[in-house]
C-alpha cells in the first residue's frame, strides 16, 4: 500500500536530514533565454557547469543563473536560503568556444547582481567579468571578491561597488557574436559553449545546507518533460527523484516547444528545421539525462506526441476546423496540432522519433519510445480539426467525394460523417504506426507504448468522436503497452467519465492488465494542491489495486513545487493490507445504547497576565468519544462485550458504533428526506459528492456552520434529491460514504441526500479490565471508543 503527503517550507533542510553542498555546486545552476533562441545547462563532475547554446538573433541573451532562494527544488532537498554572499571569495575558470562573445569585447559576458543595497533598495550591479579575468578571453581564471567587487566597464573610473549582504540571485550573460540588441536574424545559426569550473571556494557561506532524505524505494514511476525541465541540470532531477524513493520506469516527455532545431522563415517566424531533429542545446541535455539515467538503475521511456508550439509550427503542417482556423490548445503561448495526412509533418515526426532511439542506444538505455496523446483535436467551439488542406486532398482523392463538414462533434452524426471520422481514424492511426516504425528502425528491439488521454475523446456528448480518436488499428498487439490518462476526471471527480472511459478503451482496445500503465496527475496550479493530490493517489492506488502493470505520477514539476511524496512504510510489501483495519460490524445494540459520551474538540486556551484569554482551536470538526462500559447491565452484556473486544483485538479494527443521540441526517433526529444535507452543488462535470451533515446556526461571528463527513451511512436508508428532485435511480453509494452519479448533475443544481448512519470508532485501549466480582459489587468497565478519522 502507497501512502504519500505533501512536504511543505516547513520541511526545508533545516528542519530534516541535511548534507552540506559548496555554494555555487553545479547541480544547482539554471539556464533562461527568449524564444526563439535554446539553451541547456548540464554537469560535468563535481565542479563543473557546461551550457549549450543556440542563437538565432542579435538581441538573443541567456543567462547562466544562480538563485538565492531554491524555487525549483523538491522542498525535501532544497538548498538553505541564503542572500549574503559577504566574506566570500570565488576563483573560477571560464571557458567559451564556439559562437559566443569573448571576455573582452563590449558586449562580453557580465555577471548581472539583483538584490538591495545596505539600506535595503532595490539594486542591480552589473560586473564586467574581463576586469576581474586572468588569462585569454575565451580561457581565463576570474576571481571574485565579493566584498571588492564592483559594477561598470571600466574600473575604477566607472565603479559602482556591489554590496553582497542581500542577494537574489545573480547571473552570467552569454551573447552571440554579433549581438546589438535588435531583433534581426543572425546570419546563420550560431551555436557555442561555455564551462564554468570552481578553483576555490572560501569564506563566509561557502557551505550551504542541502535536503538528503532517505526514503526506500516505491513502486509508483515519475513522468517528466523537457519543456518544464530545460533550465535545470538532469543531474538535480534525477538526484533528487532517487532521494525520494522513484525507481525503475520514467516516462519522459520531448515536448513540443524546446527540443526542435529552428530556421528563421521569410516572414520573420522561426519554424523547425526539417534536417535536424533535436536542436544541440537538447540534444546535449538528453544525453546527459539518459546517460544518468541508465546509471542510477531509472529506465527511461521517450515520450512524442503530434503536437508543436505553434509559433514554430509550418501553417500547411496544423490541423484545422472547417471554417479553416488553425486548432490550438488552450495552453498560453498555445500549441497546434499536426496533421496525419501531411507527408512533411509526419517524416518530421518520424525523424525526431529515430533520433531519439540513437540517444537511448548511444546512452546504454533500453530503448523504449511512447506516441503521447495522438488525436484528432477538438477545441472548446467543438469543432473537430479534420480539414486541413493535406487531409481534405486525401479524402477527396481515394474517395472522389468531398469531405463531409462536421462544425460540431457533439450529437450523433450521419452515415457521411461517420463513414469520414472513420477514415479520419485510420488516417491517425497509420500515423502513429509511422512513429513506431521509425523509432524500431532506429533500435530494433524498442518497446512501443501508446499514452490515451480519455478525456478529451470520450464524453457522452460527442459519441462518434472516437471513431476519428481510438482507432481499432491500435488494438492489442499493435503497442507493447497501453497507457492510460484521465487525470481532469480524476481531479474533477467525475468518477462515471473515468469509469466509463476505461471500459471503452478495454471493450475497443482490449490490452491485459499486464500491458497497461495508469498515468496519475496532474495538479496545473498550486492553488489546488490541497485538493486534487488526494484524488490523484487514490486514483493511482485504485489502479494498482486493478493489477495494472505500473503507475506513473504526472509529473516532476508539481510533485516538487507541492511536495509530492509518496512512501512505503516498512511491512506494506509484505501482505500486512490483508488484515484489514476495519470491521464492517455495529457494537453491539443492547450495549451501546446505554454509553456516555459526545463530541470533544482541541482548543488551546492562554491567560494572559491580566485575565484576558487567547483561544486557538486546532481542530476544525468534532472527534467523538463515548464510554460503552456504562451499558452493561448483566453478566451476558459482560461476556458479548469481551467476545467483541477479542474479535477486535483490541485497538486493531475500527468498527460501526450507533450514537443513541445523532445517527440522522434530519436536523431532529427523525426519518431521513432526500433534502436533508446539501452535498454540493453540480457543474455539470463532477459526478462524485461526498456525504456531510452540517451542525450549528448562520454561522455566528464568522464561523460556518460545521462541516462533518458521513462515511458510514446505512445503505438502504439513502435517499438522493438534484435540485429538490428525489431521484430513485441514477446513482449508488460508494464505500467511504460517497455517491457516485451515473450522469453529472447539471450546472448549479443542488446536490443534497439523507440518511441514516453510524460512527466509524476503535477501542481506545489494548486492555479491557472487567471482573465478576467487581461488576456485581456495582463497578462499571471502563470502555473507552474513539472516532476514527475516514475522511
Amino acid at each position: 500500500m502507497m501512502r504519500w503527503w505533501l512536504a511543505g517550507p516547513q520541511d526545508s533542510p533545516t528542519t530534516g536530514a541535511v548534507r552540506h553542498v559548496r555554494r555555487f555546486d553545479p547541480r544547482w545552476w539554471l539556464v533562461d533565454f527568449p524564444r526563439p533562441m535554446m539553451a541547456s545547462v548540464v554537469t560535468e563532475g563535481p565542479e563543473t557547469v557546461a551550457v549549450s547554446l543556440e542563437f538565432q538573433r542579435r538581441s538573443d541573451l541567456a543567462g547562466l543563473i544562480w538563485e538565492s532562494e531554491d524555487r525549483w527544488s523538491h522542498s525535501l532537498c532544497a538548498l538553505e536560503t541564503r542572500r549574503d554572499y559577504r566574506g566570500l571569495l570565488w576563483r573560477l575558470r571560464w571557458q567559451s568556444s564556439g559562437d559566443v562573445l569573448p571576455l573582452d569585447e563590449v558586449n562580453g559576458p557580465v555577471l548581472t547582481i539583483e538584490g538591495r543595497d545596505a539600506a535595503g533598495a532595490p539594486r542591480t550591479w552589473y560586473v564586467r567579468l574581463w576586469n576581474y579575468a586572468v588569462g585569454l578571453p575565451t580561457d581565463a581564471e576570474i576571481t571574485l571578491d565579493f566584498d571588492a567587487l564592483a559594477g561598470g566597464f571600466l574600473l575604477p573610473g566607472e565603479a559602482d561597488p556591489v554590496w553582497a549582504g542581500d542577494i537574489d540571485r545573480l547571473f552570467f550573460s552569454l551573447v552571440p557574436p554579433g549581438h546589438d540588441g535588435s531583433d534581426a536574424p543572425l546570419p546563420a545559426v550560431a551555436r557555442g559553449q561555455v564551462r564554468l569550473t570552481t578553483l576555490e571556494l572560501d569564506g563566509d557561506g561557502a557551505v550551504l545546507a542541502a535536503g538528503r532524505p532517505s526514503l526506500p524505494p516505491h513502486d509508483w514511476r515519475l513522468c517528466t518533460a523537457y519543456d518544464d525541465l530545460y533550465n535545470q541540470s538532469p543531474e538535480r532531477i534525477l538526484e533528487q527523484a532517487l532521494l525520494l524513493g522513484w525507481r525503475g520506469a520514467i516516462t519522459h516527455y520531448l515536448g513540443m516547444s524546446h527540443f526542435m532545431a529552428l530556421l528563421p522563415a521569410a516572414d520573420g517566424s522561426y519554424l523547425v528545421d526539417r534536417q535536424r531533429a533535436f536542436c544541440g542545446p537538447a540534444a546535449a541535455w538528453h544525453a546527459d539525462f539518459l546517460s544518468r539515467a541508465a546509471a542510477l538503475g531509472f529506465a527511461p521511456i521517450l515520450s512524442l506526441s503530434m503536437e508543436l508550439f505553434a509559433a514554430h509550427c509550418p501553417a500547411d503542417w496544423a490541423q484545422r476546423s472547417s471554417d479553416g482556423a488553425i486548432g490550438l490548445t488552450g495552453w498560453v503561448p498555445p500549441s497546434a496540432l499536426l496533421s496525419p495526412c501531411h507527408p512533411a509533418a509526419q517524416a518530421w515526426l518520424q525523424s525526431v522519433s529515430a533520433a531519439a532511439m540513437t540517444l537511448a542506444l548511444a546512452a546504454g538505455v533500453a530503448p523504449a519510445f511512447q506516441v503521447g496523446e495522438p488525436w484528432w483535436w477538438v477545441g472548446p467551439n467543438h469543432r473537430p480539426c479534420l480539414y486541413d488542406a493535406a487531409t481534405t486532398a486525401s479524402w477527396q482523392a481515394q474517395t472522389g467525394q468531398s469531405a463531409p463538414m462536421i462544425a460540431d462533434i457533439r450529437g450523433d452524426k450521419s452515415p457521411a460523417e461517420q463513414a469520414y471520422l472513420d477514415w479520419c481514424g485510420v488516417r491517425l492511426a497509420d500515423a502513429t504506426a509511422g512513429m513506431v516504425a521509425a523509432a524500431r528502425g532506429a533500435a530494433p528491439a524498442m518497446r512501443s507504448h501508446l499514452l490515451f488521454y480519455g478525456p478529451q475523446v470520450l464524453l457522452a456528448d460527442r459519441p462518434d468522436l472516437a471513431r476519428a480518436n481510438l482507432p481499432a488499428a491500435w488494438a492489442h498487439p499493435a503497442f507493447d503497452v497501453l497507457q492510460l490518462e484521465d487525470y481532469s476526471f480524476v481531479t474533477g471527480a467525475n468518477q462515471a467519465g473515468q469509469a466509463n472511459a476505461r471500459a471503452e478503451v478495454a471493450a475497443r482496445l482490449n490490452y491485459p492488465l499486464a500491458q497497461q500503465h495508469y498515468l496519475a496527475g496532474f495538479v496545473l496550479n498550486a492553488a489546488d494542491a490541497a485538493a486534487h493530490w488526494p484524488l490523484i493517489a487514490d486514483a493511482a492506488a485504485a489502479a494498482q489495486a486493478r493489477g495494472v502493470a505500473d503507475v506513473f505520477v504526472w509529473a516532476w514539476p508539481q510533485a516538487a513545487r507541492d511536495g509530492f511524496t509518496p512512501f512505503a512504510l516498512d511491512g506494506d510489501d509484505k501482505g500486512d493490507e490483508d488484515m484489514p483495519a476495519f470491521h464492517d460490524v455495529r457494537f453491539p445494540l443492547s450495549l451501546g445504547f446505554g454509553a456516555a459520551g459526545g463530541p470533544a474538540f482541541s482548543t488551546q486556551v492562554v491567560v494572559t497576565g491580566s485575565g484576558a484569554e487567547q483561544r486557538n482551536a486546532e481542530w476544525a470538526d468534532a472527534r467523538l468519544e463515548y464510554d460503552a462500559g456504562l451499558g452493561v447491565r448483566s453478566e451476558a452484556d459482560l461476556a458479548q462485550l469481551l467476545a467483541f473486544f477479542r474479535a477486535r483485538r483490541g485497538q486493531a479494527h475500527g468498527f460501526r458504533f450507533l450514537d443513541p443521540l445523532d445517527s440522522s441526517s434530519a436536523v431532529d433526529g427523525n426519518e431521513p428526506a432526500a433534502t436533508d444535507q446539501t452535498l454540493g452543488i453540480g457543474d455539470g462535470t463532477t459526478t462524485r459528492f461526498a456525504l456531510v451533515k452540517h451542525y450549528g446556526d448562520d454561522g455566528l461571528g464568522g464561523d460556518p456552520p460545521q462541516r462533518r463527513r458521513i462515511t458510514r451511512a446505512w445503505p438502504e436508508t439513502v435517499v438522493v434529491a438534484v435540485a429538490g428532485a428525489a431521484q430513485p435511480a441514477g446513482w449508488t453509494l460508494s464505500p467511504g460514504g460517497l455517491i457516485d452519479f451515473s450522469v453529472p448533475p447539471p450546472a448549479g443544481a443542488s446536490v443534497t441526500a439523507g440518511y441514516r448512519f453510524d460512527v466509524p470508532v476503535r477501542f481506545a485501549s489494548d486492555r479491557l479490565s472487567v471482573s465478576i466480582a467487581g461488576w456485581r459489587a456495582g463497578e462499571l468497565p471502563g470502555v473507552p471508543l474513539i472516532e476514527l478519522r475516514e475522511d
